[in-house]
């Protein structure tokens, strides 16, 4: 896996973003959609405590799903699941549906380096 390109953002309308590079966009979502900005500094600490753990804590958001261990973040988009989607109308689509817009995972250490940063920069420390 190739490490996360990110770039964060203030937005006057929209407040803090993150973009990330197409492999990571959904983890930039997550970022962007599911955790509020005020949660950070809990979320965290929870990671703190997860890297000497062997659980695992899982994150149901709106659209998309967390699923962190000590080795790895992993993230699902819901529409994974939706049994209603019929994965292969979308195969003769120009818009072919990208499997992995659905699915992006990092190590660890990279999202919780992300996550520091992400948490001085919505704090104002960068």
């Amino acid at each position: 896996m190739s490490s996360m390109e990110y770039q964060f953002i203030r937005d006057p309308i929209t407040g803090y973003r993150v973009r990330m590079s197409q492999e990571h966009s959904l983890v930039g979502r997550w970022l962007n959609e599911e955790l509020a900005i005020a949660d950070v500094n809990s979320f965290v600490v929870k990671m703190k405590n997860i890297s000497s753990s062997q659980d695992e804590i899982r994150i149901e958001g709106k659209e998309v799903r967390l699923i962190l261990s000590k080795d790895e973040a992993l993230f699902e988009a819901h529409t994974l699941y939706q049994n209603d989607v019929d994965l292969s109308r979308y195969e003769d689509d120009f818009l072919e549906l990208d499997e992995d817009g659905l699915v992006a995972g990092c190590g660890f250490e990279d999202f919780q380096a992300l996550m520091l940063d992400w948490q001085a920069f919505t704090q104002g420390r960068r």
